[in-house]
């Protein structure tokens, strides 16, 4: 079984990352009006943002993409949610890890995963959206390069290598 400390770090390693990200999407211009970074970006932090809701009790209510007329918009909303994790990391039970959750779009991928879903864990729930936030911030960072632009380096390894560092939201 997952251990808190261990999903500890990957969130806080994945606010790390995501202010990196923003960083070099923020500098580089022909991202400005990229409809793919805009996507991603928006896409990570929607799912985040849709996870805490299930965390937390909330109801799944946020901005649509269409919302956020500039990238620096969605950086904003990003960082907020990085805040909120750290308030409610803060009053976290780790006796709830183990709880099962019900995810609202989860009988949608019945069909294509041919079964019905089980319901995840908490701390299950917790990794899939440090994983999911990986996998798009490398879709981030390959249309960067594509655009001209200088990805950071993000790898958890490096992050522990820096001795773990804060984010930094130069926003």
């Amino acid at each position: 079984m997952l251990e808190w400390n261990t999903i500890s770090l990957l969130l806080k390693h994945m606010e790390w990352a995501d202010a990196k990200v923003w960083m070099s999407v923020l500098v580089t211009s022909s991202a400005d009006n990229d409809s793919s970074i805009k996507k991603i970006l928006y896409h990570i932090h929607a799912v985040q943002r849709a996870f805490f809701y299930i965390w937390t009790k909330q109801p799944l209510e946020f901005p649509k993409e269409t919302d956020f007329p500039k990238l620096i918009e969605i950086a904003k909303w990003g960082c907020k949610y990085h805040t909120k994790i750290d308030e409610y990391l803060k009053t976290f039970d780790e006796d709830d890890l183990n709880q099962s959750l019900d995810i609202p779009w989860a009988n949608k991928l019945e069909e294509i995963i041919g079964k019905k879903p089980v319901n995840p864990s908490l701390v299950e729930t917790m990794l899939q959206v440090t994983i999911h936030s990986a996998y798009h911030r490398g879709q981030v960072n390959k249309r960067l390069r594509d655009l001209g632009g200088e990805p950071q380096l993000i790898d958890f390894i490096v992050w522990v290598w820096k001795g773990k560092p804060k984010a930094d939201w130069k926003i």
